[in-house]
């Protein structure tokens, strides 16, 4: 149905940037929120930051003035400018988004399969 492509994962020192991107593919009517997880060894997976469809922004208050997400609409993309990393960003970083399959259908979740950043010196 829908596939979720992310890409950007990589071992970085810190204080070091990585840009992640997330593209959505397959049968998509419309996309509502897109946006990225993260989910540590041991941790729970938690909200990294969101995009919604009306363009607002959401960011975890542990990455709020280190990282940024843009979206590109037209190519269902969503992407996560990540500065200043710290060795606690390590993660599993997953994009995630709600897709309408049909006009009137509810959006549905799908969940890419995640890219790894690793921030170590």
């Amino acid at each position: 149905q829908v596939q979720l492509a992310e890409s950007g994962g990589d071992l970085v020192q810190p204080g070091g940037s990585l840009r992640l991107s997330c593209a959505a593919s397959g049968n998509i009517f419309s996309i509502n929120g897109m946006g990225w997880y993260r989910q540590a060894p041991g941790s729970p997976r938690e909200l990294v930051a969101w995009f919604t469809d009306a363009g607002n922004t959401y960011y975890a208050p542990s990455v709020t003035g280190r990282f940024t997400i843009s979206r590109d609409n037209a190519n269902n993309a969503v992407y996560l400018q990540m500065n200043s990393l710290k060795p606690e960003d390590t993660a599993v970083y997953y994009c995630h988004a709600g897709v309408r399959l049909e006009k009137d259908s509810p959006a549905l979740d799908f969940w890419g399969k995640g890219t790894l950043v690793t921030v170590s010196s």
